[in-house]
Formats: C-alpha cells, structure tokens, sequence
C-alpha cells in the first residue's frame, strides 16, 4: 500500500464553466492501492490523459522515487504534457509576434519548475504512450485496452483525460472546413493554417476562450467580430462596467462585438468551406473562418463505468479523489471533485481542503502591442462591488458580502501586488468599505485591504497556471 499526498490546483465546477482555482492544504493524504505484484511488463501506475493533470503527477511521483519503470502515462496526443492555456495566449500569435511553440511551455514551466521534455520522461523512467487513447476498461481484472489493441494491467488507476471543447452541432454547421475548435495543439495548428488565409474571422463566445482568441486575430490584423448571447463580455465574472472598459478596449484595437444575439446555423460558399454566420434574427455576418469557444465537457470516454457526476458530469470522486471502484482515482477537469461551496463534500475527507476560485487571463502580450493586458481574480463574485481605477494604467474591484472581502480582481498590477490577492480571498477579511470607496488610487485600496488582512494564513506561492494537479505519493512511515 501507499499513500498519496495530494497538492493541487484545480478547476471544478457545477457548470461547463469551470473556475481557476488554487488550493490551500496543510495537510492531506488518501490511499492508492496496489493490489496485486507484476511483471516488469507491466505497470503498478498508470495515468490516462497527457495534458497538464498527468504532466503535474508525473512530476511528484519521480520526486518521491515512485515514478522509474513503475508509472505509464497513455495519451492521445503525439505531444508529452504540455501547459494547455498558451494555445489561445501565446500560440496563435502571427509567426513575427514570436509565438508560443513547444518544447517552450512543456509541463511545468506554469508553475515555474522544470521543463519536463520528452527526454525528462525517459530520463526518469517513465514509459509514455502516445497517439493511442484508451478505449476500454476492465476493471475486475484491471486492464486497460488502446486503440492500438495493446492491453495494459494496472494497479492503480489515474484517470486524467481532461476536457473535450464544446461543440456546434453537424447539421447546423458545426464540422464545416473552416470551424474551429481549441483544446490540443493540432486544434491550434489548424486554425494557424485558416489564420494565414483569414480575411473576416468571427470568434462565438464572449469568455475566455473568445477574448483570448480575439485579441491574438487583432495581432495578424484581420477582420474580427465576435458574437455571443449575453449581455457583456465575461458575464459570469466582469461586472458590467470592467466589461465594458475592457469591450472599449477591443473595439480600440479594431475588433467588433455583437452582444445578446443567438446563431441560427453556420452556412457554407461555393467551395464548401464556411462563409457566413446566420443569425436568429435573419441577418448573417460574412466570415472565412470561424473559432467556437462556447465552454467544454469532461473527457469521460469509456470511463463513464466508474460513475459520473450528475451535476457536474465529470467522474465523481470523494475528498481524497477516489472513484468509487476501489484503485481508481480521477484528477483534472475530469473530476467533479466535491467541493464544500457546492455542499455535497465527501464523506471520507480526512483533512482540511480549502477551495479558492482563481481566474485569470493574459491577452495582445505579442510583440509590437501598444498594451499588454494581464488580469487576475481570487475569491467569490458576491456582494457588493467597489471598483477603484481607470482601467489605464489599472484598476482594482472588490467583492463585498455582510462587511467581509469575498473576492478581488485586479488589471495591470505589480508582482507584489497580484500576489496579495489569494492573501485576501483566502483570509476574507472584515473590511470598511466607505474607506475603499473614498481611496484615490488603486495602490491605496490594496493597501488598506492589506492592512486588514488577518496575518495567521499558510498562503501557497502564485501559480499563473490555471490547471495544475500535483499528485504526490509518499510511502508511509
């Protein structure tokens, strides 16, 4: 037997929108258990999934001495893990903007450790197998099949399949030459491809994915509009004014919004690619290429055995990320991890797991941009809002809920700045809000929140990745 500590970073949510967040632990342990000795051809770890969850794992097994010719990692991608966010933040930058290209954001340059290239991988005795997902599970007798037909035995079981992206429908347009979707780095190949064609791109969505999007289109200087049904940009974070400063600052740069409208079909040209977008009201918007980012789903795949999560729909998994089949776990955005603020936390938490949204995006940070845009957010989105700045140069808001802080996000700040952040989210001091409202400048709102902060908080260093999972397994004493 052997316990695993888990450290972590994660993403969860009730919905397909799934919080950033970072995770304080003092302490925590589950088991993983390894019920059987194999053979050297086989495997006492294996990890389903080669995104950032499996990168992290890998990484904590070799520092505790666990990982060299125990541990396998079975991927559909051609690529070892890889920091996912720099495909819509760095990635899609024209070729003279000096983009974000592998092996420059390999796991785990996010959080500031070392690049695990292909070589670290074999260097540390683990077996990677690429370009052949998983496509069955046999769980009395725990094996694994590959798309291949390989058949893999297991002891323990990691699942971290990760997300698929959301996606239009076939029959209203959905696979046309020409639709895009973002989730892998051959997904952000073939838009690159459109892109050096492009002449009027429409990006479908007003989140992340879409602002993202939006403002590297702007640095290959193409006709950009994007088109989504809420009432601003971000709804579900940016109160209406952030919004619009920030819409104010798209449009500056050239691109177009078309807000609280819904998308009838996507249509194609002559030559079958896409050509136009068809609104519900009739109308249509000319487009060569078009990128969906509309949120995504977890990856179950033929894990869907192990027992899902009805509300959340990822794998369910207790406090200590159990599947509820015995030497089965599931990380990452697969998981639908029981969170305490969605009051359904598991029963077989050993310690203390405190949950703390995290948001953030970094957008027009390719060469040669008149401003670099960099946001972060920590805490909830409740209360009353206490904006203070003017969005150029900064501009910090604060959420406030019955006197206490509950969330904060601040645009352009300092290092030192960003890193009192998750201090005040995490600590949710009681704070006097007229003195907010009556500070002049956005570095004197921080500091009298910072004066307010309770000093008695273990607050874990800044990660600007938002989806690391670390699992790390330790022998007992």
């Amino acid at each position: 037997m052997a316990t695993v500590s888990s450290s972590l970073s994660v993403k969860h949510g009730r919905s397909l929108w799934r919080p950033r967040s970072q995770i304080y632990q003092p302490s925590r342990s589950f088991v993983v258990a390894s019920s059987s000795s194999f053979a050297n051809e086989n495997h006492e770890f294996v990890i389903v999934g080669g995104g950032n969850a499996a990168g992290y794992a890998a990484r904590t097994f070799v520092e505790h001495g666990m990982a060299n010719g125990k541990l396998c990692i079975v991927s559909k991608e051609a690529y070892a893990p890889y920091e996912r966010p720099a495909l819509t933040k760095g990635y899609l930058f024209p070729p003279d903007k000096k983009p974000a290209r592998l092996p420059g954001f390999h796991t785990c340059v996010g959080s500031g450790g070392e690049r695990q290239t292909p070589e670290w991988y074999k260097q540390q005795g683990i077996e990677m197998l690429h370009e052949d997902p998983v496509t069955g599970i046999d769980m009395e007798k725990q094996t694994l099949t590959t798309n291949s037909g390989k058949l893999l035995k297991y002891g323990s079981l990691i699942v971290a399949t990760g997300c698929t992206a959301s996606r239009f429908p076939e029959k209203i347009g959905g696979n046309l030459p020409g639709v895009h979707y973002i989730r892998d780095v051959a997904d952000a190949d073939s838009l690159i491809s459109s892109l050096e064609r492009a002449q009027k791109v429409v990006v479908v969505g007003g989140g992340y994915i879409g602002m993202e999007v939006a403002a590297a289109t702007v640095g290959w200087k193409l006709d950009t509009t994007v088109i989504f049904p809420e009432e601003h940009l971000l709804q579900r974070l940016f109160t209406p004014s952030l919004a619009q400063k920030y819409e104010e600052l798209y449009k500056e740069n050239g691109v177009n919004f078309l807000k609280g409208v819904s998308i009838k079909n996507l249509e194609a040209g002559s030559d079958g690619r896409v050509a136009a977008v068809k609104l519900e009201d009739g109308s249509t918007i000319e487009a060569d290429t078009i990128i969906i980012g509309i949120g995504a789903k977890p990856a179950v795949g033929p894990f869907h055995k192990v027992g899902l999560s009805t509300t959340a729909g990822g794998i369910q998994v207790d406090g200590q990320f159990r599947t509820g089949v015995p030497g089965i776990f599931a990380i990452g955005d697969v998981a639908a991890f029981p969170l305490k603020k969605l009051d359904f936390f598991g029963l077989h938490v050993v310690s203390r797991y405190d949950y703390l949204p995290h948001f953030y995006s970094r957008v027009f940070e390719y060469e040669g941009s008149p401003r670099k845009v960099w946001w972060q957010f920590y805490g909830d989105n409740v209360g009353e809002i206490v904006e203070i700045g003017s969005f150029d140069p900064k501009i910090v808001s604060f959420w406030i809920e019955s006197g206490k802080l509950k969330g904060v996000l601040l645009e352009s700040g300092s290092p030192e700045e960003f890193q009192l952040l998750p201090k005040l989210a995490r600590s949710q001091p009681v704070i006097d809000k007229a003195k907010l409202q009556n500070a002049s400048s956005v570095e004197e709102a921080l500091q009298i929140a910072q004066t307010s902060l309770q000093e008695d908080y273990l607050v874990l260093p800044y990660s600007e990745n938002q989806n690391l999972f670390l699992l790390c397994m330790v022998f007992p004493d």
